[in-house]
């Protein structure tokens, strides 16, 4: 039985989050639980509620037992970028672009 969560539009690179997302696939459930809490990075946090969502699915839509569950994917998307102008010198402005991105997240046995 496979179970999905997923998150998009999130204020994060998919290349930072996809560095989080590589520690925690393939791992069973608890392991991936304890190794998101202690990682000081933005993406660990973010990870950690959408496993926390998926595992919920799991639970109550599929009955499925929370202490046989393995994270089986994790796929960090690139989402739509916000545009943003700075001012520079001389009346010019410079594009900056803040990166948001969609994670799929898919529990199992």
């Amino acid at each position: 039985m496979q179970t999905q969560a997923i998150l998009r539009g999130v204020r994060l690179s998919a290349q930072k989050g996809r560095l989080m997302a590589d520690l925690i696939r393939g791992k069973p459930v608890e392991q991936a639980l304890n190794t998101l809490q202690f990682a000081p990075q933005k993406s660990a946090k973010i990870l950690r509620k959408v496993l926390e969502s998926a595992i919920a699915n799991a639970e109550h839509n599929d009955g499925a037992d929370v202490d046989e569950l393995k994270v089986t994917t994790v796929h960090v998307e690139k989402g739509a970028s916000l545009r943003r102008f700075d001012a520079r010198a001389k009346g010019r402005g410079v594009r900056i672009e803040k990166q948001t991105c969609h994670i799929y997240l898919t529990v199992g046995n």
